[in-house]
């Protein structure tokens, strides 16, 4: 965690000051606590405790050094600060905790180096100490601003036999950018330093009643003639926390617990990725597994005898539909498409769009207009591959596939067709605009791509023929996603897995906008002109545009379809919810 954990003190003699502070660190040591201040002939315990090594070093300077590192130091003097002012001993360079795991280092010290962070600790010292106070002077509040930081304190007291009213005040703050984390971790801190707390002011009470029973302070102040208070004030007066506690190891055993706070803190709150809503294609997925499921046990308790025999290309059709690549996490269809891809030619859509070249233009343009897709070839691993390759343009609900067939298929039946060359095609499909065909033929010349492709999945054996009834013209503008898609398959500067996240991507835009349409058309029941105006807003007037967004609603889910249904239904449990 990026923060300071300080603990602070209000001198009756110089004010607010801070005592004792650590700071985490990702570079390298600041100057008063170089690798050469801290050599191992002057380490002098080192202790190992959850990941974090400990070590107390403590180099003695001349004083000529004292005097230099004075003058560079951004603290007060030492004219300014007395016993209850100062925790470490002139010429100590502070302690260092060594974190394994991230390597990040925790530095104490009585001041920090750095002059911004210590303006930074000084402010925060004197708002916690002065104006910033809960009710009744001890206990926990937050303040700060954006450009000082924001900051956790939790005033306390500790009981002194020579300081006015028997106790002295102090503070533990804790200072970071994030007002958010530090927001958030405020029960993780109340709790942890309240128990730091708590252990300072049971050494400082048992040293405060061992002093009161040998040498009573308050009935000899009682029997003492009237003074000025300032006159009372005696060397003695301003005291150090370790003479308060009895306790010589204080400021190791205070730099070990800020350095775990600190680590504690930063490990108990992680960022996490929040993927929100699954996507269209998620639900999809879930919803044809459940029906697969469904169907499964179905034939499960059924006698096989039972199933209908007449109608054995309705049967193969649900098989092969069942084993398309939109349900391929059935465990049977994996294996069937891991099979298959190995010996597939056709790798991603750059790969087919150098093979068809200018007819891909037009093949695409039929399968985002929900077009029926014929291919007719007699090697099948080629046809899988071809479907496998193009039906990543469109969502997975708007995907039909029948891989290959030997008698031709309605288009309602399926939008993407694999048939052998002896096939007969009505010539109604042939003439007609919502269809296109691929015919592979043998190649007249003996190398066709010679460049393209590896002798393992070459391709100059085959001829592609596109036709269809409805010829998509050079200049035609054409759907605003086929025009993104082309311009990411003909930018070399992207891998083959940049373009199908792009794919991912403009899908997902598109069913977006397709959500919209769905609810203003078929759920609000808008007028045509509102209809005109929303597709306009959503850069979607064109033609081929509105075309695409009809043929895409096909793909919407049941669960998204039925939950903006029911919300309709039930307008007054909406209104109740708001």
């Amino acid at each position: 965690m990026n923060a300071i954990v300080a603990l602070c003190h209000f001198c009756e003699l110089h004010g607010p000051r801070t005592l004792f502070c650590t700071e985490v660190l990702h570079s390298p040591l600041p100057q008063g606590a170089s690798s050469g201040d801290i050599s191992g002939q002057n380490e002098q315990a080192e202790e190992e405790e959850g990941g974090i090594q400990m070590s107390s070093r403590i180099r003695s300077h001349s004083p000529a050094e004292g005097a230099s590192a004075d003058s560079s130091s951004p603290g007060p003097k030492k004219s300014d600060m007395c016993e209850g002012c100062r925790s470490l001993a002139g010429g100590h360079p502070g302690y260092v905790s060594h974190d394994k795991e991230t390597s990040i280092k925790y530095v104490s010290h009585q001041h920090p180096n750095h002059p911004q962070l210590f303006s930074i600790v000084r402010q925060a010292c004197v708002r916690s100490l002065s104006c910033e106070v809960c009710p009744g002077r001890e206990g926990p509040i937050f303040f700060g601003d954006e450009q000082h930081g924001f900051v956790f304190s939790h005033t306390f007291f500790i009981k002194d036999s020579l300081a006015r009213g028997f106790q002295r005040w102090y503070s533990i703050i804790t200072i970071m950018m994030d007002r958010i984390y530090l927001i958030n971790s405020w029960p993780f801190l109340l709790g942890k330093i309240r128990g730091i707390i708590d252990e300072l002011q049971g050494k400082a009470l048992k040293v405060f009643e061992a002093e009161q029973y040998g040498c009573p302070q308050r009935a000899q102040r009682m029997n003492t003639a009237f003074t000025p208070f300032l006159h009372q004030r005696n060397g003695n007066a301003a005291r150090s926390l370790t003479s308060l506690t009895n306790d010589e190891n204080l400021w190791a055993c205070l730099h070990t617990s800020f350095a775990w706070l600190l680590k504690a803190c930063g490990s108990r709150l992680t960022e996490k990725l929040l993927e929100g809503a699954p996507t269209e294609d998620t639900l999809v997925q879930m919803e044809k597994l459940a029906d697969l499921k469904e169907e499964s046990e179905g034939w499960d308790g059924s006698e096989e005898e039972e199933k209908p025999s007449s109608q054995p290309d309705v049967v193969e059709g649900q098989e092969l539909s069942k084993c398309s690549p939109e349900t391929s996490l059935m465990p049977d269809c994996n294996s069937w498409n891991v099979a298959h891809r190995r010996l597939s030619v056709f790798r991603s859509l750059r790969h087919m769009r150098q093979v068809l070249f200018l007819a891909f233009r037009m093949l695409a343009w039929h399968v985002l207009m929900g077009n029926q897709v014929i291919w007719k070839a007699r090697d099948m691993d080629l046809v899988q591959s071809a479907f496998d390759v193009l039906r990543t343009m469109l969502p997975i609900g708007c995907v039909r596939i029948i891989p290959y067939s030997d008698q031709y298929e309605e288009a309602y039946r399926c939008n993407f067709l694999g048939l052998s060359p002896h096939v007969q095609i009505p010539s109604h499909i042939l003439s007609s605009e919502f269809a296109v065909l691929v015919e592979v033929r043998a190649a007249t010349r003996t190398s066709l791509y010679p460049t393209l492709f590896d002798d393992e999945q070459s391709l100059n054996k085959y001829e592609f023929v596109v036709t269809s009834g409805s010829p998509v013209a050079a200049d035609r503008v054409g759907p605003t996603i086929l025009n993104k898609i082309e311009a990411a398959l003909t930018n070399q500067n992207l891998s083959v897995d940049v373009v199908d996240q792009c794919l991912v991507c403009l899908k997902e835009e598109w069913m977006n906008k397709v959500k919209v349409l769905f609810k203003f058309t078929k759920v609000d029941s808008r007028p045509k002109e509102d209809t005109q105006k929303l597709l306009s807003i959503l850069g979607a007037a064109e033609e081929d545009n509105v075309k695409l967004l009809k043929f895409w609603m096909t793909g919407l889910s049941k669960t998204y379809k039925s939950h903006l249904m029911s919300t309709v239904r039930s307008p007054t449990s909406s209104e109740s919810r708001n």
